[in-house]
């Protein structure tokens, strides 16, 4: 962003001209875009090309459980609201001319630059707000929910932005043809950034119950660091646009800004993903099997589904009703039978009523001499042990010893 000093008539000055007389006139050293500028803009467009080759990968694995229970497509918003956040950045930070469709300073600055920033931080806190729900609230956060909660999001974004739009130009954003360069108030700046800070407040009280995660995927450790990014790059642009008004008609500064939120932004979606799809690159079925058993022997068992697949003796993770969904209230299944409410260790349980289970001395008009003679259905003497996840077959291993009482133990 620049500003320019007051004055009913602008004259267009040359490139030359313009560094000479804006920079006695503000007291600074004013740059012209140049090769610096191209060059920044290239290295920050192939960051967020990394990611993008990165969440294309992800797409393509979306069944990877992992990745999948990442809500892939509450990512990709983000990654979009980054790409549009750094199309504002060109503007606004002066790493172009002002000229042709750049010269339309209000529209790249207010509905890019700020309302993309804004979704992009909006749309992260309401992720924390999901894991919240999820695992403290122990509330299910189902795609309608998620889908009014981000309505609701973009609604209060778009009042923001359309009430800087209608007020007046002078106010807030406009193009100075003197300057060939966007002017941007400090009033206007202050007001953006009062506005991140309170939706930063807020989610800091997220993060603090967060802290009550008893989870061994991270998510806890993982909103830390995405929100510790989060602040640090708010601190960096509050200090900036206080302490460096006319920060974009500087080579330094400007540069500074661009790659710092590009950076941040980049990083944020990489913590979050990152870990899962380089996993699925280089230990792909170690990973999954570990991922599974953690989700099993994990208290976040209750915020996702887990069945076994009928079509082999593995088991997986659906993510929701609607399969798209980490966040979901289900409990642990098999199939079609009853929910068991624990993922269970293998610990010994009798049947409820082992009388149902006896028979007569005699089947069929046969006495029994042994129970050993009998199928296993009808044995009297079985002591019948809870299978436990993974486990092929309730018979894989066979049966143990007699114990003390007489029976067998399978």
């Amino acid at each position: 962003m620049s500003a320019t000093g007051s004055g009913t008539t602008q004259v267009h000055l040359s490139p030359a001209l313009r560094e000479v007389v804006l920079s006695a006139k503000l007291g600074i050293k004013v740059t012209n875009p140049n090769g610096n500028d191209t060059a920044t803009m290239a290295a920050c467009g192939a960051i967020y090309g990394v990611t993008a080759i990165m969440l294309v990968y992800a797409w393509c694995n979306y069944n990877y459980r992992p990745i999948k229970a990442k809500n892939l497509v509450w990512i990709t918003l983000i990654y979009i609201s980054g790409i549009l956040w750094f199309v504002g950045d060109i503007a606004a930070n002066g790493h172009v001319w002002a000229t042709g469709v750049w010269s339309h300073c209000k529209p790249l600055i207010i509905w890019l630059r700020v309302m993309f920033c804004f979704m992009f931080a909006s749309l992260i806190i309401v992720r924390f707000f999901a894991l919240d729900r999820v695992f403290n609230q122990r509330k299910p956060f189902t795609t309608w929910g998620s889908l009014l909660v981000g309505a609701i999001v973009v609604v209060v974004n778009v009042i923001y932005c359309l009430v800087n739009q209608l007020v007046s130009d002078s106010l807030t954003v406009e193009f100075r043809a003197d300057a060939i360069a966007c002017n941007v108030t400090q009033g206007f700046r202050i007001a953006a950034i009062v506005y991140q800070w309170v939706q930063w407040a807020g989610c800091a009280v997220l993060i603090y119950r967060l802290r009550n995660i008893q989870s061994s995927f991270n998510e806890f450790r993982e909103s830390i660091a995405v929100f510790l990014i989060a602040i640090a790059l708010l601190i960096e642009s509050t200090v900036t646009y206080i302490a460096y008004e006319y920060y974009a008609l500087q080579l330094g500064h400007r540069i500074q800004k661009t790659v710092t939120d590009t950076i941040a932004a980049n990083a944020i979606i990489w913590l979050i993903i990152g870990y899962p799809v380089f996993m699925s690159i280089f230990r792909r079925r170690q990973y999954e099997k570990k991922w599974i058993d953690r989700l099993a022997n994990d208290s976040s068992k209750t915020a996702y589904e887990f069945s076994s697949n009928p079509n082999d003796n593995t088991t997986y993770a659906k993510m929701n009703n609607h399969d798209d969904s980490v966040f979901d209230a289900s409990q642990l299944n098999f199939g079609a039978n009853e929910t068991i409410r624990s993922a269970g260790s293998g610990d010994q349980a009798e049947f409820i009523d082992p009388g149902s289970m006896r028979t007569d001395s005699t089947v069929h008009g046969q006495e029994m001499h042994d129970d050993e003679n009998l199928p296993i259905a009808l044995r009297t003497n079985l002591h019948i042990r809870r299978p436990m996840l993974n486990n092929p077959s309730l018979f894989a291993n066979g049966y143990s010893s007699r114990l003390q009482n007489n029976r067998r133990m399978i």
